[in-house]
């Protein structure tokens, strides 16, 4: 594989605008190229410029070795040894935007600009310098971002050591025994004094003097029981600002931190969310509470490492795109520019600073430790999740079960046309009776044919939709295990359409009418039995988050609202059919219609209200879900989002009330209602779920960032969004076909509906994916248990 192909799939997909333009730069080479090849003139190479190849060659060869050999100890930028002035071709300097904070902005002069065709290269350096310049600034503000963070959690890590121990003696009676005082003492954090210790590496580091002195602690702050560390060496009290240092500070063991904290309320629960109402935030010692801090806090362990690797692979690919692209450039110009140029990048904060893998070290140490009672291997596994591995018996399966479907469609039909079953008598009862329950399989197995596509197409354009639905790595499905899921339970539906029909045609089965008439109630009790399944099988982490987000819909009011729990909420929206279905399991079973085929409960009023009730449930969800998000975020546009689902709620009223009275009033008021939903889902689907109609967008009538190159895609989804939302108005207008039964045509448009929810869910995400490009976000913000009130002292006093 191609560097340039090697480096895009490896990117960060939030982070690829912070990256080197790899293959921007690439096409400036190329101008190069094709310049020196028309005006080079052609000349046999001679015996001595092939040694003086041969010997450059090896120079280079020599050069990187002491280049690589230089990272454990950089020289300052600009002191490089460049050898003789005759021979440089570039001149990097590095100049303070901001002395206080020592940040550079790198700079080339391209010496040889008197040489004919010298405003490529200087072209191509002044754009290599952009790119530098913006990967360097990146990656120090992230890094920045990470050791904020990690002082964080390390004041975390003080009050949960704290906790533990007032768990283990409530009474506090010999908490400054020895053994509790070395754990405590042990755990040295050094984040603060490792950020700046490390630092002296890197070019921009005033002196040592400075980094002593702020790694000490204040003689006014709390206890500070620092927990981050991989040095064994501490004890009695006595930590080391850095391996480096000889300065050493008493800690003593102490339970003050708590006197500093409260538990922070993140309103993610009922009981949360209650004791958010009650302004009840004080901390009570117990198991349970214990469990659930270290829980939190490993969450955040576990984000926190995800961070610096992704950082360091930031670092690593970076480093290497320069090295590879100067390379290059020295081969097209048949120049020796790399040596400078990568002496500058390693000399950088990017190239040089290695404190990301030195934190790296601490939290695997901490976390092993007190989260993984001392099992390293555990722990690696926790922090370094395996890369989900494609199987081949999962291919073998979905192959095997998509055959038997088809196979089992096909004998349908052709039974069905051999018999003349449609032909018959008994088709408009089989229609009212078994054509609803069975029609529930395939508006399930649709919607996981269209999500399984979905995957197929984020994957292809690179939608990170794992981190945006918050799987844990390595348990999310693909598309192929979507598929095999889905022609799995089509082979069984068809399976007991082929058994009832056929034990209704067999004459030593036919007098079992009770017995036939199970067969789908059988299979909707194996279908629940399975997704409910708590033994590890089928997927039962991707089976336990979709029941989680669904609980969560259910009680949505009382728990914090997030993407997935949402997302879900909207795709229940498009399977209003399907809730009905259940209904009619209810009924037709519950009524014990079953038994002579009778399915007239559902022409009672009451089935008819329920089912619009019925129908209006997934509205409720996400009214209550943005009333929720309005109340916490204080978003404006979450109101009206509330008002939009009230609309589309008020609209199945009012059709409710239509079908029961059946007047030209309610007609109107049915269909006006209805459009006005219609409308203005439409434009909330396209403008703000999609993210298109931008004013003054490069794209005309779109956004400025797409994922498709073909803009054709997105003026093809947003007519059919428009055509199959206004498709649900034939509820209102009970359009009907001679040649179709009205079971058919409800089935139909659902399907439609279907099909319409699955459009709108790969451009959801792909506006959620670009929005947090945009902001460069690929972490999710993990809270904390704690809350740190530093002011106490103060207000004591």
């Amino acid at each position: 594989m191609k560097f340039g192909m090697e480096f895009k799939s490896q990117m960060v997909p939030e982070w690829q605008e912070a990256y080197m333009n790899y293959d921007y730069l690439k096409t400036l080479l190329k101008d190069t190229q094709d310049f020196n090849h028309k005006n080079k003139p052609h000349h046999p190479s001679s015996p001595l410029k092939r040694t003086m190849s041969l010997y450059k060659s090896f120079s280079g060869l020599t050069s990187l070795s002491r280049r690589y050999s230089n990272l454990r100890s950089p020289k300052v930028s600009g002191e490089a040894d460049h050898g003789d002035i005759e021979d440089q071709v570039i001149l990097v300097t590095a100049v303070d935007n901001n002395q206080q904070n020592h940040d550079h902005h790198y700079e080339t002069k391209f010496l040889k600009s008197s040489n004919v065709g010298a405003e490529y290269e200087l072209v191509y350096f002044r754009r290599l310098d952009d790119e530098f310049n913006k990967v360097n600034k990146f990656y120090k503000s992230k890094v920045e971002e990470v050791m904020k963070e990690a002082d964080l959690l390390n004041k975390q890590m003080d009050a949960l050591i704290a906790f533990r121990i007032k768990v283990e003696n409530p009474d506090g009676t010999n908490h400054h025994s020895v053994n509790w005082s070395v754990e405590m003492n042990e755990l040295t954090s050094g984040v603060a004094a490792s950020a700046a210790a490390v630092s002296l590496t890197s070019p921009r580091v005033a002196s040592p003097a400075t980094v002593t002195i702020s790694a000490l602690p204040s003689p006014t702050a709390m206890p500070h029981m620092d927990a981050i560390s991989t040095d064994d060496s501490v004890r009695g009290g006595r930590r080391f600002t850095d391996s480096t240092s000889t300065d050493a500070v008493s800690r003593p063991a102490s339970l003050d931190v708590l006197n500093h904290v409260t538990f922070n309320n993140t309103l993610d629960t009922p009981r949360s969310t209650i004791k958010g109402m009650l302004k009840n935030n004080e901390i009570t010692y117990g198991r349970k509470n214990l469990h659930k801090v270290e829980q939190q806090l490993q969450q955040a362990f576990v984000e926190l490492y995800s961070e610096l690797r992704l950082l360091k692979s930031f670092s690593f690919l970076n480093v290497l795109a320069f090295s590879k692209i100067m390379k290059k450039y020295d081969k097209i110009s048949s120049r020796n520019a790399s040596k400078s140029y990568l002496h500058m990048v390693d000399n950088s904060y990017i190239g040089s600073f290695d404190g990301v893998t030195r934190l790296m070290e601490r939290v695997e140490a901490t976390f092993i430790k007190h989260f993984t009672n001392a099992n390293r291997s555990k722990g690696i596994r926790i922090l370094r999740p395996a890369a989900k591995r494609e199987r081949h018996r999962t291919t073998f399966s979905l192959g095997f079960f998509a055959g038997c479907a088809l196979a089992l469609l096909a004998a349908l039909i052709l039974i069905v046309r051999a018999r003349n079953i449609l032909g018959t008598e008994g088709t408009t009862q089989y229609m009212e009776t078994l054509f609803p329950l069975y029609s529930l399989f395939g508006f399930i197995i649709l919607h996981m044919l269209m999500y399984g596509m979905n995957i197929y197409v984020w994957r292809r354009y690179r939608v990170n939709y794992p981190f945006i639905f918050g799987f844990k790595q390595g348990t999310e499905l693909g598309y192929r295990e979507v598929f095999l899921i889905s022609s799995a339970l089509a082979t069984l539906a068809l399976a007991s359409v082929l058994a009832n029909l056929d034990m209704q045609m067999d004459k030593n089965t036919k007098d079992f009418k009770t017995l036939t008439e199970l067969v789908p109630l059988l299979l909707v009790l194996f279908v629940f039995a399975v997704t409910v399944c708590p033994f590890n099988i089928v997927y039962r982490s991707s089976r336990y988050f979709l029941l989680v987000c669904l609980f969560h819909c259910i009680c949505a009011p009382f728990y914090k609202v997030v993407l997935p729990d949402f997302f879900l909420a909207d795709q229940l929206t498009s399977q209003v059919q399907a809730i009905r279905s259940i209904e009619y399991y209810i009924c037709y079973y519950g009524g014990g219609g079953f038994k002579s085929r009778d399915s007239s409960c559902q022409k009672s009023d009451a089935f008819k209200v329920f089912n619009f009730i019925v129908g209006s449930i997934p509205y409720l969800f996400r009214l209550f879900q943005c009333l929720r998000r309005l109340f916490e975020e204080k978003d404006a546009m979450q109101g009206y989002n509330a008002i939009k689902y009230f609309s589309t709620i008020v609209a199945v009223a009012i059709r409710a009330a239509h079908k029961l009275n059946n007047t030209t009033a309610w007609f109107t008021l049915a269909v006006l209602s209805s459009v006005i939903s219609a409308v203005i889902s439409t434009y909330w689907d396209i403008v703000l779920d999609w993210g298109l109609f931008q004013k003054n967008s490069k794209n005309r009538f779109l956004r400025d960032k797409l994922l498709i190159p073909q803009q054709n895609v997105y003026f093809g989804a947003i007519a059919l969004n428009i055509l199959l939302r206004f498709a649900w108005l034939q509820t209102v207008f009970n359009f009907k076909l001679s040649f179709l039964h009205m079971e058919a045509m409800v089935t139909i448009f659902a399907c439609l509906e279907i099909i319409r929810r699955g459009i709108w869910n790969f451009f959801r995400l792909e506006n959620e994916h670009l929005n947090n490009v945009g902001k460069y976000r690929a972490f999710k913000s993990v809270p904390l248990p704690f809350h740190y009130d530093e002011n106490d002292d103060d207000k004591d006093e």
